[in-house]
């Protein structure tokens, strides 16, 4: 794959940062040495985007791409995607004290919520997350994704699919992929939505788009929620009906170590941390906590 723009953006991220080098379970990001590249359609344009960190203060974006525009636009969307602009500080200086949050947050200022360069990307992955272990939903996203990307013979990575294109699915070959029925409905549904301009994942009313999501069964508070942090940049969204978050929770609050709290006192847990809920929530995941530790949400409350 041939490109005519080689374009290079070199970022110093206003607060410590920390490049992941990882890939993605679907297939979709992928390392070379310490190199993140991805594969990305720009409004149906290829864009070959790499990313680096070169030393503490100063990441390197390159996308190669046909048209100038599409490059930049490329790059901005990995920027986004890696969080790399995010000054944290305001975070920070709130919460590096917190007994909930304190110590990781004091530990791990470079800790950021891992967004995707497109919501469209978010919001089909929680659509097929729900209810199943992660894994068994990555396996249906690259399904999915090979059916209607060919591969790059070059750099044999493949792009997202367009709204439109998985707009054009059957339900019954969704559900070949092992996707539930249900989901498979409103995966479809949703993504007409947005193919057809009526849900715009990229416009600043969040809000309204979520509204029509909200009106297709099968969608719910999760997965509006997985869109808003991991997809439009919302750290006040907390997924609260997270598997993860109701184990970790129920622990917390009750000192068992089967319990599991109910989605009310997930958010009622971080509720002191507006408008940063997503962040201190993730940040609360990465705290161990010993057996019997019991922590009350009006404890939470008093703290924060």
């Amino acid at each position: 794959m041939k490109f005519a723009v080689d374009h290079r953006v070199e970022v110093r991220p206003p607060w410590p940062f920390r490049l992941r080098v990882q890939g993605s379970l679907d297939g979709l990001q992928r390392v070379r040495g310490q190199v993140v590249v991805r594969l990305l359609d720009i409004d149906g344009a290829p864009a070959l985007v790499r990313v680096r960190q070169l030393a503490r203060d100063r990441v390197l974006f390159g996308a190669q791409a046909d048209a100038l525009d599409v490059a930049e636009e490329a790059i901005a969307r990995m920027r986004f995607a890696t969080a790399v602009d995010d000054d944290l500080r305001p975070f920070y200086e709130r919460f590096r004290y917190d007994p909930l949050i304190g110590t990781a947050v004091r530990a791990h200022p470079h800790l950021r919520i891992r967004r995707r360069p497109d919501p469209f990307e978010v919001l089909v992955a929680a659509i097929t997350e729900q209810l199943i272990e992660l894994e068994r939903a990555a396996a249906i996203q690259r399904r999915i994704v090979a059916a209607l990307v060919a591969r790059c013979p070059e750099t044999g990575l493949r792009a997202f699919p367009s709204p439109g294109a998985v707009a054009s699915f059957a339900p019954a070959r969704l559900q070949s992929f092992d996707l539930g029925a249900g989901r498979a409905l409103a995966l479809i549904k949703a993504a007409r939505e947005v193919a057809a301009g009526r849900v715009d994942l990229w416009a600043t009313d969040h809000e309204r788009g979520w509204r029509r999501l909200r009106a297709i069964p099968g969608i719910g508070p999760w997965t509006i929620e997985m869109l808003a942090l991991y997809g439009q940049g919302r750290h006040d969204q907390i997924p609260a009906g997270d598997l993860g978050y109701l184990k970790a929770v129920g622990r917390l609050l009750t000192g068992e170590p089967y319990a599991r709290a109910t989605e009310d006192e997930v958010r009622e847990v971080f509720a002191p941390y507006a408008p940063w809920a997503g962040l201190a929530g993730a940040y609360f995941l990465t705290v161990p906590r010993p057996a019997g530790t019991r922590w009350s949400a009006s404890a939470a409350r008093r703290a924060a």
